[in-house]
């Protein structure tokens, strides 16, 4: 698929690498829908500046977690566009769940937003992006669906399961949409780390650094724009998932 002249809806597309995909896409000639759910300033400057590449690009405020939102959202997408035809699927939630817990807050609000946000979003757009002659879907997951981290059930749940949904959504929607996945490592750093935590996460990848935030979005295009690969996941890691085996050596 040419990306030029396309339309993409990047769900937390505001910021970080969500952020990065988007701004990929408007420098590549397509027309963006930057969605968001409490960062409205970061996604009105992020319209501000898909727009300044010479592309249409509106900002629309949506909780993927609930259907009616995302319902809401579609709406406005066809009205403004007539529809999508790339959707990368970025929102998610990093939040703490260690096991066992008698609050399931996090646990619902961690999976309401990958797994079913993401499948409200596919699912909602699916049938305008046949109606427009296919397209292609990215789901951004993490090596978490190989690799569970202590404390993080939820997320790494949410990530395996939305593995596993790019694979079916692949198969569902085959042969006009394809669907892949990108497994991020690190690229953006938390803003606490201080630099001993940054030299010990890149010392577990195979490359010894980290990546960038534009590396993952760089996978983005290669997934969009190679129309013989659906149903597959990239990994954008620097090698950690191999690296991880050194661990405290």
């Amino acid at each position: 698929m040419q990306i030029s002249g396309k339309t993409a809806l990047v769900t937390g597309g505001a910021h970080r690498v969500g952020k990065a995909i988007l701004m990929m896409l408007a420098h590549n000639g397509a027309n963006v829908v930057v969605n968001y759910n409490s960062s409205a300033q970061a996604a009105a400057q992020t319209v501000d500046e898909a727009k300044a590449l010479g592309v249409d690009a509106i900002a629309i405020q949506c909780d993927i977690a609930k259907l009616e939102d995302v319902q809401r959202m579609r709406q406005q997408v066809e009205s403004h566009f007539g529809g999508v035809d790339i959707l990368v699927n970025s929102a998610d939630l990093f939040g703490k769940h260690p096991v066992p817990t008698d609050d399931y807050t996090t646990w619902h609000r961690v999976t309401d937003i990958t797994i079913n946000g993401s499948f409200y979003v596919s699912n909602e757009f699916a049938p305008s992006m046949l109606a427009r002659g296919g397209g292609a879907i990215v789901n951004i997951i993490d090596l978490a669906a190989w690799q569970p981290w202590p404390n993080f059930t939820a997320h790494s749940v949410a990530k395996a399961g939305l593995l596993a949904m790019t694979k079916q959504l692949a198969l569902e929607l085959a042969p006009s949409i394809r669907v892949n996945a990108i497994a991020p490592g690190p690229v953006l750093p938390p803003p606490d780390y201080n630099e001993k935590q940054l030299a010990n996460v890149a010392g577990r990848t195979l490359l010894k650094r980290w990546g960038s935030a534009e590396d993952v979005a760089f996978a983005a295009k290669y997934l969009i724009e190679a129309d013989y690969v659906t149903a597959d996941v990239v990994r954008v890691d620097g090698g950690e998932l191999y690296g991880l085996r050194f661990a405290g050596e």
